[in-house]
């Protein structure tokens, strides 16, 4: 009988602190051997000239969700985890997302409803925190976190999501006592507001004054404002879809003042610009998303963020709105840019266009990109060392890269349910060829071998700490009077 249900040979495996030459055992859903040479398994992969690398784990993703703005994503939990799954996406964590009026209790059930019988890869969730209520602060959110959501958003700006800072202090507070971690959304609203009235008022309400209005002075204000909070209670945050060099370099300096400040950027930050948006008629909706995109001074700013350590993680925010008057332009070619739904997808663009544009250009390390793509999120989300690395007794989530590949971006070439990519005719070297969840090979050749609803929610652990620029905190006796 063979040792080994499963084996990949002859490839370069790297994980975010070593590259190696090695072969890798499966049996059943784990990794269970790696050696230099190991013998064929009863399925025997030959990776020779490939990269063997960890599956990747998408911690900021949008998947069957309802907007503030009342609007259906496109995507459900077959058609975006089919696609994750063809970017080299073996774990997504998407958002439940709690409205006023609602509770996180039923929020949870719901969504684990719809994700048991679609999700094709594993998942986890964490919450959106819309209504902070005494009950849910103090019954229902150490509840879920105990069921292994141990990490919730909470948004600076959105008139349906908005917190004040006492909410969002109270938010922290809970999240210190019981070991989650908080994800923030920073931006000013109250700016985006006084911008945004006078633009309408003006007449100008086209795709591109949505740039204008969402002022990187308005990401940078709140980014410095949600750091004085986190350090008034020493309690960790992590910043979100971080696009602009003034957020960036308050962040960077937080860090090294030792503040616990985590941070995160997204593909459309690196690689598409202001002027996407600026296209006629309404067509450079396509392009919103929020933060919005800036320019290529930006671009090099958050390349040199992924580069130095500024950011931790790597995600896609995805956030799939179809071009049409259900999402995007609800009264089509009047359409403003305050009506027009927030969001790109991007869940199968994130890891080719880091690879193509990072590590084979030279920006990057194969050993940076393991880290900001999946081993990060599992340490920062409490998945490790069980997904985001190769290790023995890890789960055998497996993507094997070719590099000599190049591809022009077409949307027939997607799997998600969106309509249309923000990367149209860009061109990409380097993609995955097969991946593999818990040891099943889910894509290869080009095709799914998986069945709808065979990935597994995964409950997760605390958060834990990852390096930043951190020189000493600020002493802090506060917390000994509020416990």
């Amino acid at each position: 009988m063979d040792q080994f249900d499963l084996t990949i040979r002859n490839g370069t495996l790297a994980t975010a602190s070593e590259t190696t030459r090695a072969d890798i055992g499966i049996r059943g859903e784990q990794i269970v051997a790696i050696a230099k040479r190991l013998p064929a398994g009863t399925r025997d992969i030959d990776a020779a000239g490939r990269y063997v690398l960890p599956g990747g784990i998408d911690s900021h993703c949008h998947i069957e969700q309802l907007s503030g703005m009342g609007i259906m994503s496109a995507d459900d939990f077959y058609s975006g985890t089919v696609s994750a799954a063809f970017g080299g996406t073996t774990t997504i964590i998407p958002f439940a997302a709690q409205h006023r009026g609602t509770s996180v209790t039923a929020t949870l059930a719901d969504y684990h409803e719809r994700a048991r019988t679609k999700a094709v890869i594993d998942y986890g969730f964490h919450l959106i925190i819309g209504e902070p209520t005494d009950k849910i602060l103090n019954e229902e959110l150490p509840a879920a976190i105990k069921a292994g959501v141990t990490s919730f958003k909470v948004y600076m700006t959105y008139p349906k999501w908005r917190l004040e800072d006492y909410q969002l202090l109270e938010v922290l507070h809970v999240a210190d006592r019981e070991g989650a971690l908080v994800m923030v959304h920073a931006e000013n609203d109250d700016m985006i507001r006084w911008i945004a009235k006078r633009l309408i008022e003006r007449g100008h309400g086209a795709p591109k004054f949505h740039g204008v209005a969402h002022d990187a002075l308005a990401e940078a204000e709140a980014t410095h404002r949600i750091i004085m909070l986190s350090r008034l209670l020493s309690v960790p945050v992590l910043i979100v879809h971080v696009s602009s060099p003034e957020a960036t370099n308050t962040i960077r300096s937080a860090q090294t003042l030792g503040a616990k400040i985590y941070a995160e950027t997204c593909p459309q930050y690196l690689v598409l610009t202001a002027d996407d948006m600026d296209r006629p008629g309404v067509e450079g909706a396509k392009w919103c998303c929020g933060p919005p995109l800036r320019d290529k001074a930006a671009q090099e700013a958050i390349w040199a963020g992924l580069a130095n350590g500024t950011f931790q993680v790597y995600s896609s925010d995805h956030a799939p709105y179809k071009f049409d008057a259900t999402a995007k332009i609800p009264r089509g070619d009047d359409t403003t840019f305050k009506e027009m739904a927030n969001g790109v997808p991007g869940i199968e663009m994130r890891l080719p266009i880091l690879f193509s544009e990072g590590v084979l250009k030279g920006r990057l390390s194969l050993n940076q990109f393991v880290a900001l793509t999946a081993t990060n999120h599992a340490r920062m989300y409490g998945l490790y060392p069980r997904k985001g690395t190769i290790a023995v007794g890890s789960d055998a989530d497996v993507a094997i890269w070719n590099p000599e590949i190049e591809k022009r971006i077409d949307y027939a070439m997607m799997h998600d349910a969106v309509g249309y990519t923000p990367y149209e005719g860009h061109v990409y070297k380097g993609w995955p060829e097969l991946v593999t969840s818990r040891g099943r090979i889910v894509v290869e050749d080009g095709k799914l071998h998986v069945a709808r609803g065979s990935g597994q929610f995964i409950a997760r652990g605390a958060s834990e700490p990852i390096a930043t620029q951190r020189h000493g905190g600020r002493p802090t006796t506060l917390k000994k009077f509020i416990a």
